[in-house]
């Protein structure tokens, strides 16, 4: 497995650089059930309305739901590309003009594929997702290591909870973990009963992260969405709210924290140093081996 992992490191720094300035935003929570994969289909469905290129790539191994959210069907994933099974392009699944669908997989098992033409062609073909503003990473729920890696390879981390007491120590947990990598992350309160509640259990949470986590470490509230019926009645019938509900009160503040995002991103400065393509962001994944 050491060889393996080496001659994978060789594969990877000797890929080819770009200058793609694609941002990756990993959505992620303490415990499954808070609504992290409807946010994060519907933040990519706003993205893609307000002009950016954005592809979703399903990073939640084993519990892959994205493709169900939209109404797709995939056969295939990211790591079927990795096992020389089918090309990138193969497994990309297009929702609309600005949108597109990457079933994603990946964890050990990658590192039983490290044939090194099969990488070659892999970063290769990355290139084709250079044109891409956002790709939004749906991870797995909890702290496990395969969650890890993707929190630890992305631009941001966005935390979604609820208020309930189980879901909170959860996500507090989540967030004392990836403050180990990161110097900053972004909380959503979701099913709230108004803004209040949501501000108080932010405030609550942030208390202890300061007390524990330390000065260096930024806990900002995005923003919530209220509790509403008609969201869990388009997850039934497989249609997005944002587009199914237009009006609601859930839509505009999903708006409002999806135009706070871009602000923040925006207006950051990204590391020059560093490869900003879809390609680029595999090989910080596979780096972490």
């Amino acid at each position: 497995m050491q060889n393996q992992a080496n001659k994978l490191k060789d594969i990877v720094q000797k890929a080819p650089k770009n200058q793609a300035k694609t941002k990756f935003i990993a959505i992620t929570s303490g415990k499954g059930g808070v609504g992290k994969s409807t946010i994060s289909v519907n933040s990519a469905i706003l993205l893609a309305e307000y002009g950016y290129k954005v592809a979703l790539f399903d990073a939640d191994i084993g519990l892959a739901n994205l493709d169900v959210l939209l109404n797709v069907r995939c056969s295939k994933n990211i790591l079927n590309v990795l096992k020389g099974e089918c090309s990138l392009e193969d497994i990309i699944e297009p929702i609309n003009d600005n949108l597109i669908l990457i079933p994603g997989d990946s964890g050990d098992e990658i590192l039983k594929y490290s044939d090194q033409f099969i990488y070659e062609r892999f970063f290769d073909e990355a290139t084709s997702l250079n044109d891409l503003d956002y790709i939004i990473i749906d991870t797995g729920a909890g702290i496990g290591e395969n969650t890890r890696l993707f929190l630890n390879a992305a631009d941001e981390v966005i935390v979604v909870t609820i208020p309930d007491p189980a879901a909170i120590t959860d996500a507090y947990a989540t967030i004392k973990i990836t403050s180990k990598f990161k110097n900053e992350v972004h909380l959503v309160l979701n099913m709230v009963k108004n803004q209040k509640e949501a501000k108080l259990i932010y405030e609550k949470i942030n208390k202890v992260a300061k007390g524990n986590i330390g000065s260096n470490f930024s806990l900002e509230l995005l923003g919530s969405i209220p509790s509403d019926k008609n969201i869990a009645k388009s997850i039934r019938n497989r249609t997005i709210f944002v587009e199914e509900y237009p009006s609601s009160f859930a839509t505009a503040d999903l708006k409002d924290i999806v135009k706070k995002l871009i602000l923040k991103v925006e207006h950051k400065v990204l590391d020059s140093r560093k490869d900003s393509s879809f390609g680029g962001f595999i090989k910080r994944l596979l780096e972490q081996f």
